[in-house]
């Protein structure tokens, strides 16, 4: 897969997760493998199949199974609405919905599902379930009835199937991921109309057990936006928490159920789409066996009307939080995604979350003194992380400072361009902590260190290469061999490899790798962008009525914008070419023009909701641009929220429209979720490390230029703009 190198590298390895490896350190999270527990949309949900012929019938929308309010873990369940006759038949299924890290389980025993009558009926009525295999195979055919003891309608029961009655055992890490779904048929075909709920439909170990002595939550704050409350709570430590409830009053006597989230993650966000709403929360704890400790204290908030200004600051402190609370815990570093590998640290997400910390300092979200700490533990980090000729892998363990080769065995070793992301904050934090007491200084000193063992002459490869190399392996060298050629994401590569001090790359490589416009070059770009536009790096055609200097098609994803350009000011950089800030402006209004004229009739797309760029999908990790092949519906957040300093307007346009009017499912703990299609009626489970930090990031350099000015003001990086502007 990474040999095709369709877009760059980033991508590819991003798709490739199919040979991730599962070495991991003894304290990583082991999840349950859970086929549904809520659904983020309302109507149908995604991860769902249903299926008749008449006269047999399913209630169904699209072809999915409908999403109810009723639930037994809030907020919601899905309903099971069916007629089975002699003749006709019927099919659903609840897919399984891999996430992204989500690669370590307790080693499960039974199928575990909550299940609501809704009237009284004969046993045998009840559907039939098995298990489908990846491979369209299936367990067993079972008999719910036979797993329900108590048949009391207008309830919750739960039902706990052996594994091995569906003929399953010996399930492991590595092949628990062949249980694709969980399968519902016909039972008893009586010609009626019956309706059940489903809920936590979760694959568990057989014992159920309970935590000691649960303890009451302690809460640590309520606090109020414009339209959604925070409640934040202290975590507890004894015993395994399944999950956390948080009840809501608005009288502050009568309490319901609104929500549940996972131990990972000890904040709950709750949208209630308005100004003026006050109300009351208290949080429990519930363990295995599904006991519930007392409440804890309660807090209450009111919503209020924000201005433009306090809804920026709101989105920034929300997506530097991901870096913060969700940090992991020894190296102070980025997480890949939450809810993912525990243990695991991104380095390009990490270098990224450096500058959305520096931000939070400026904007008072933190303390400098509460960011020296957090500092302090990342440069000690940096001494005992492992390097390779001075570059850092792409995923390392934040406990041992040891690689994870996380996309594959050759993933093993140094990358240049997560390093180059990563250096990209560490030469900001350098300038920014700039205070004359000692635990400032050494923070300075460390990322000195780090800066100038960085061997960038070594990634030539060959010492006539006019290419940089994205990775090499210390037990497989360049097996990878990828060289970096522009135009997409890894100018910021060229430019620090230029900009070093110690093992500086020729300013002229610039034109020779990065802007090549040979026939390497012109060979790899129409490999990728499926076009002769932008072949030779420049470009000069017209799209939606905007020149376009430089760039491959008609600009390619939003990221290409965003992650060499959070330190680096465009502004300031101009090359034979074109000035960059000018280009990515261009780049920017493609991508929101084409979303308003939204070719391919996707729902939603508008000049409120635009910004086509990688993320997350449905099934996946992918890169949308703003041409049709490449466009399936997905809007990322981060492509118009990133795009602030070149598109103002239009994307305080998309945060409104994304915050007030698809928040109930789009917004939470860190911000917004990584994705969402309207077409599809699915949005994305997890906040993702390299989209998180663009937003704050670049909304701070639209607002007051900090990171921009921290970085280009790096002596260094001074020097290095004069020798590359020498050779114009």
């Amino acid at each position: 897969m990474r040999q095709n190198r369709k877009l760059s590298l980033i991508i590819v390895l991003f798709v490739a997760t199919v040979t991730r490896t599962f070495c991991e350190s003894p304290s990583e999270y082991r999840y349950d493998y859970i086929f549904f527990d809520n659904s983020p949309m309302k109507g149908d949900y995604f991860y769902t199949k249903a299926d008749y012929t008449s006269p047999s019938w399913l209630k169904n929308a699209r072809c999915r199974l409908p999403v109810v309010d009723r639930a037994f873990s809030p907020g919601n369940a899905l309903e099971l609405t069916y007629v089975s006759s002699d003749e006709g038949d019927w099919y659903s299924e609840i897919q399984y919905h891999r996430l992204r890290g989500n690669d370590f389980f307790r080693t499960p025993d039974v199928l575990s599902l909550q299940l609501f009558l809704t009237e009284t009926m004969a046993a045998d009525a009840l559907p039939h379930v098995a298990i489908r295999y990846r491979d369209k195979t299936y367990t067993h055919r079972l008999k719910l009835s036979e797993y329900l003891k108590d048949k009391r309608p207008d309830t919750w029961h739960q039902v706990r199937i052996p594994l091995k009655d569906f003929g399953v055992e010996d399930l492991n890490d590595a092949n628990i991921h062949t249980l694709a779904a969980v399968a519902f048929y016909p039972g008893a075909k009586d010609g009626k109309q019956h309706t059940v709920y489903l809920d936590d439909v979760e694959l568990l170990p057989a014992a159920q057990t309970a935590a000691t002595a649960l303890k009451a939550p302690l809460l640590k704050g309520v606090k109020a936006y414009e339209r959604h409350i925070d409640v934040s709570w202290t975590p507890q430590t004894s015993g395994r928490i399944k999950y956390y409830r948080i009840y809501r009053s608005q009288d502050g006597k009568t309490y319901e159920a609104v929500g549940i989230r996972r131990p990972w993650m000890n904040r709950f966000t709750d949208f209630v789409g308005e100004t003026g709403y006050k109300a009351w929360y208290k949080v429990t704890a519930v363990d295995d066996a599904l006991n519930e400790s007392p409440a804890s204290q309660a807090m209450e908030a009111t919503t209020y009307a924000m201005t433009d200004e306090q809804l920026l600051d709101m989105v920034q402190e929300a997506h530097f939080r991901y870096y913060w609370e969700g940090a992991e815990p020894v190296s102070g570093l980025a997480r890949e995604n939450i809810p993912g590998r525990s243990d695991m640290i991104a380095t390009g997400a990490s270098g990224f979350g450096i500058m959305a910390t520096l931000v939070a300092v400026e904007r008072g979200f933190i303390s400098r003194e509460e960011a020296v700490a957090r500092f302090t533990a990342i440069t000690a980090f940096l001494e005992k992380a492992d390097t390779y000729h001075g570059a850092v892998a792409h995923f390392i363990d934040g406990k041992t400072g040891k690689a994870v080769p996380f996309f594959g065995n050759k993933d093993n070793g140094g990358d240049l361009v997560e390093t180059s992301f990563f250096v990209q904050g560490l030469l900001a934090a350098h300038q920014y902590f700039d205070g004359n007491n000692e635990k400032e200084k050494n923070i300075r000193r460390k990322i000195d260190t780090f800066w100038k063992g960085i061997e960038w002459k070594w990634y030539k490869r060959y010492p006539d290469s006019p290419f940089l190399y994205w990775h090499w392996s210390p037990d497989q060298a360049w097996v990878i061999d990828h060289r970096l050629i522009g135009w997409n994401e890894t100018m910021i590569t060229y430019l620090l490899a230029i900009l070093s001090p110690t093992h500086a790359v020729e300013p002229e490589m610039y034109y020779t790798g990065w802007a090549d416009r040979h026939k390497t070059g012109q060979d790899y770009r129409i490999d990728w962008g499926k076009t002769d536009d932008g072949a030779q790096y420049i470009n000069g055609n017209t799209y939606y009525g905007l020149k376009l200097d430089v760039g491959v098609s008609n600009g390619g994803p939003l990221f290409f914008t965003h992650y060499s350009y959070m330190g680096l000011n465009p502004h300031g950089f101009t090359d034979r070419y074109t000035n960059y800030f000018h280009n990515n402006q261009t780049i920017a209004r493609i991508n929101y023009r084409y979303c308003v004229e939204n070719p391919g009739s996707y729902t939603g797309y508008g000049p409120g909701c635009w910004g086509l760029t990688a993320s997350d999908h449905a099934w996946g990790y992918r890169a949308q641009e703003p041409v049709e092949r490449l466009d399936n519906g997905t809007i990322a957040p981060t492509g118009a929220l990133a795009s602030f300093p070149y598109t103002p307007e239009e994307s305080m346009s998309a945060l409104k429209n994304y915050y007030r009017n698809y928040g109930h499912f789009l917004w939470g703990e860190y911000g917004f979720r990584d994705a969402f299609n309207l077409s599809d009626n699915w949005c994305s489970t997890i906040f993702m490390g390299l989209n998180q930090a663009p937003i704050t990031v670049m909304i701070e350099n639209y607002r007051s230029g900090l990171i921009w000015d921290l970085f280009m003001s790096h002596p260094d990086v001074q020097k290095g703009i004069k020798k590359i502007n020498h050779i114009q």
